[in-house]
């Protein structure tokens, strides 16, 4: 059986958290046949996970790698495959989801490649097991009269308490100076960037973007993959003793995620899916913004997909990543390290060759 967590839960501090991880969620009804996608000696070995905690980036946001988990519980696909998953809200601070991720409180929950790198460099023992894409969702907005980037220096950027590893990396490929650049922090109000508080301003291609149209603000979205820069989307991590120990377990869960993806992408779904999300995400929830969200990371993934299977992570792409984190993040990651905190062979193990998710499984 399935559970879920009411978003309240995620509103408590750090170490209420922790002690919240070893309470069930409330019952959540579920379509799916308690064993139905998978035999009967599979169902077997994924009971014998016990109670699998999904901790998601930030709250109920209809982003790749909560979105499709939502949807994975609503549509039964878990209880397809006797998985006994509960779904818990993150608060968005990444070293906290890492943090649990390595103590075992959490067993699988997003985590970016690169942050999966820096959690590693830091002692936090995170494995990393999937993506949908190389591509990044960290962008840089300025106003239309920049064409280049390199005529930011003199100027003013905003960001949220730091500017992530790929808009650096961007800007030095663009050759910006960046000692003459003025860095400020901001709040959450894209506002800033419109009324010229600030010149540029980082962001999230699926968030503020999204605001500032709706908002009728032209503005220019500076990708760091038009740069060659890498990054990776939807990325999930998982704890790995708790991989070792139940493999078949990993595999499934990726099964059903992956096979919720490509449910809630197809267009004739999305408004179904997005009713999921927002049922948990209650009054909160834009219905209309949290679409755009959904619909522009999953066009990313699209227009950028992946040089092998569907939701597998790519070797040259973490190597780079590597330099990128050796260079902008303060911590020495060398390619070979870096290799060593991925296992790509659990998406690879429910994915074909025709990059179809295997269902049911084995």
């Amino acid at each position: 059986m399935s559970r879920v967590r009411p978003i309240a839960a995620a509103l408590t501090s750090a170490v209420v958290l922790l002690g919240a991880l070893t309470a069930c969620g409330s019952s959540q009804d579920s379509a799916g046949e308690q064993g139905s996608a998978v035999s009967a000696e599979r169902c077997e070995q994924n009971e014998k996970a016990g109670k699998i905690t999904y901790m998601s980036g930030y709250y109920w946001q209809a982003s790749a790698s909560i979105m499709e988990a939502i949807a994975a519980d609503r549509l039964g696909y878990f209880d397809d495959l006797c998985l006994d998953v509960e779904l818990q809200p993150g608060s968005g601070d990444v070293s906290q989801n890492a943090k649990l991720i390595a103590a075992g409180k959490v067993q699988v929950g997003p985590l970016s490649e690169q942050d999966i790198m820096t959690s590693n460099a830091s002692g936090l023992k995170v494995l990393g097991v999937s993506s949908y894409s190389n591509a990044g969702l960290d962008v840089l907005m300025t106003g239309t009269s920049i064409t280049d980037l390199k005529q930011l220096e003199g100027k003013t950027l905003g960001h949220k308490g730091w500017v992530p590893v790929g808009v650096q990396a961007m800007l030095a490929e663009a050759g910006v100076d960046m000692s003459k650049v003025k860095q400020v922090k901001v709040g959450y109000d894209p506002g800033v960037l419109p009324r010229g508080q600030v010149d540029a301003l980082v962001g999230f291609v699926s968030n503020e973007p999204n605001q500032l149209k709706d908002a009728g603000e032209k503005v220019t979205v500076w990708e760091p993959t038009d740069f060659d820069v890498p990054g990776s989307l939807g990325a999930y991590s998982v704890n790995p003793a708790w991989a070792e120990k139940h493999p078949t377990a990993v595999e499934d869960v990726l099964r059903a995620v992956f096979k919720a993806y490509t449910y809630c992408a197809a267009d004739e779904h999305v408004e179904e899916c997005i009713g999921y999300q927002h049922d948990l995400a209650g009054a909160e929830s834009d219905e209309k913004h949290e679409t755009a969200i959904w619909r522009t990371e999953v066009k990313v993934a699209a227009d950028n997909p992946l040089p092998g299977r569907f939701g597998s992570v790519d070797p040259a792409n973490v190597a780079a990543l590597a330099e990128v984190v050796t260079t902008y993040a303060g911590q020495k990651v060398t390619p070979e390290q870096a290799a060593s905190w991925f296992d790509t062979s659990f998406a690879e193990a429910v994915v074909d060759d025709a990059d179809k998710v295997i269902w049911p499984a084995p």
